[in-house]
């Protein structure tokens, strides 16, 4: 697996997924193309998935926010007869490299976040309409909907089955979904996990699997029911008119390196390291929302939004030996800042409403992105607001001291908005100041009375904003020393250190669905009785069963 993966996609280019709009309701089918695969060498058959699938998946979930504000209620369904979804593509996982597994299920898990989130971000429900047989990945998209309907007939079952056929767990959640968000009690759950055949029926309602069973031959009626009745529970806006997410102006270099509009990543290759530049805006914030949304995609806020999240996945799952990202920002502050107040100020209007979640969704992606990460505040720079989150989400920040023989930028300052203490909280359910912190909420309130405030390097390190400010002599240099340092040290180590400092704090589901696919992936996944010769997953499909090392560890 060696060519680039774009997730650039959009509905004239979907192989997998096929979406019709009736009104307030919209059918989504899972229809996944066979011979569709993102790679060679493996057939998506029985709906299975691999990141091909997932990227059309999340390019779906994305335009209905955006592009269609009147959709209420989204019914996932299965295309093809007898079967919703057989999960995960097991040749393609027994092929692909352990990077590439991690990263896939890290992404599908992300996909299914924003699924989660969409009826409390946005009152756009998803319900999940089984027929046939819903097992692994199949059961842990439909653990992401909002609402699971499940037909009771012969052949229609929800199954995680990874334990017994595959000596895996489910890694994209599924273990932390039945317990954490269905309550599932844990001598059911053990018992639903070991069972190849998963469940039927009423036994699936009772245990809590799903949340309707339905009679076959009402089951078509009884779910475009519900779909309406919960249309008309929605807080979706009436009337509201989408716009639509043009493709993005992005161009490659031979080097690696990708320009966009407002967001520059600079690879250098043998330091292993890449910088994002980020760009303010070159002109004034709109007016009102009404200007904000006739500029459409083009909107600064939102296309800035959609530069950085293309940038990092592609860094993420095309750039693994750059382990360094920098972060940058050149602009007017006081101009970025006056593009987001009218995001802030306008909460209520719904399209303000999906850039504001976006970039929440963001944030997290950073968070959760296992490479060192690092802020450079230079002079010139506009760390305020919502670009200022960069700044608490990095391993580490240098900013600037006084004036630098030779630069004439404007002397770097961050200023910190009301964005910062709540709009964009961690996976842990917190801001990014609170996880900072932890040990003295007191500094968070009164950094509150700081807010608008430009702060220069003295003020922002006495703070806490940074890590170190630094000086014209010695900037070159410390910085020089960190970066040699950062890229001598294991990568391995690196990931397990940062995501273990990153997310302090109170857990959640969402924190351990990713600690646990960070931990149990990284381990499974390697161990020769899943991916040995003669592993679960190289023998999966053979007649034969895998052989297992039986000690345990």
């Amino acid at each position: 697996m060696t060519k680039n993966i774009d997730f650039q996609t959009g509905p004239s280019k979907y192989r997998h997924w096929r979406i019709e709009y009736d009104g307030e309701i919209a059918n989504l089918y899972m229809d996944v193309d066979e011979q569709g695969g993102l790679f060679d060498g493996y057939e998506l058959k029985l709906n299975s998935y691999d990141l091909g699938v997932d990227i059309e998946l999340a390019d779906v979930v994305q335009r209905l926010r955006f592009e269609h504000p009147e959709v209420k209620t989204v019914v996932m369904q299965s295309g093809k007869e007898k079967v919703f979804c057989a999960g995960a593509n097991i040749r393609m996982l027994g092929g692909a490299t352990h990077a590439h597994k991690v990263n896939f299920c890290k992404f599908t898990n992300e996909t299914r976040n924003s699924i989660e989130a969409a009826e409390a971000d946005s009152g756009q429900m998803y319900i999940c309409a089984v027929k046939g047989s819903c097992a692994g990945g199949g059961y842990e998209l439909a653990l992401a909907c909002n609402y699971i309907m499940l037909t009771n007939d012969s052949t229609s079952a929800v199954a995680l089955p990874e334990v017994p056929l595959l000596a895996v767990l489910p890694g994209t959640g599924g273990l932390t979904r039945i317990t954490d968000k269905r309550k599932m009690r844990r001598d059911l759950a053990d018992v639903f996990c070991s069972l190849e055949e998963g469940v039927k029926g009423n036994r699936a309602k009772d245990w809590n699997l799903v949340d309707e069973v339905i009679p076959n031959s009402k089951f078509d009626a009884v779910v475009q029911e519900r779909a309406k009745e919960f249309a008309q529970k929605s807080t979706r806006p009436k009337d509201a008119i989408g716009i639509t997410l043009t493709p993005l102006d992005r161009k490659f270099a031979k080097d690696g390196s990708v320009s966009y509009s407002t967001v520059d990543v600079s690879v250098d290759r043998s330091n292993k390291r890449v910088t994002i530049t980020i760009s303010g805006p070159d002109t004034d914030a709109p007016a009102s929302m009404d200007a904000f949304q006739e500029q459409g995609a083009n909107a600064y806020m939102l296309r800035m939004a959609r530069e950085l999240d293309d940038a990092i996945l592609h860094l993420r799952l095309n750039e693994l030996e750059l382990g360094l990202i920098v972060f940058k920002t050149q602009g007017d502050p006081e101009r970025v800042q006056a593009h987001e107040d009218l995001l802030l100020n306008n909460k209520d209007h719904w399209l303000a409403n999906e850039v504001l979640q976006y970039w929440k969704r963001i944030l997290k992606r950073i968070d959760m992105t296992s490479r060192s990460l690092v802020a450079l505040v230079e002079h010139g720079s506009c760390f305020t607001g919502i670009l200022a989150e960069l700044l608490f989400s990095v391993d580490r920040s240098y900013m600037m001291e006084d004036e630098f023989e030779g630069d004439n930028r404007k002397i770097c300052a961050i200023s910190l908005s009301a964005s910062n203490f709540g709009q964009y909280p961690m996976s842990n359910g917190l801001t990014r100041l609170q996880t900072r912190f932890l040990g003295d909420p007191a500094i968070v309130d009164a950094l509150n009375e700081k807010l608008n405030t430009p702060l220069e390097a003295t003020d922002a390190y006495a703070l806490g904003l940074v890590t170190y400010a630094l000086d014209d002599i010695d900037w070159e240099d410390e910085i020089r020393i960190f970066m040699e340092e950062r890229a001598s040290f294991s990568p391995d180590a690196m990931t397990a250190m940062e995501a273990n400092l990153r997310f302090a704090g109170p857990e959640t589901m969402e924190t351990r669905i990713f600690g646990r696919l960070t931990a149990w992936q990284n381990w499974v996944f390697q161990r020769p009785n899943a991916v040995g010769e003669d592993g679960a997953l190289q023998s999966y499909g053979t007649g034969r069963r895998g052989k297992y090392n039986m000690e345990r560890v």
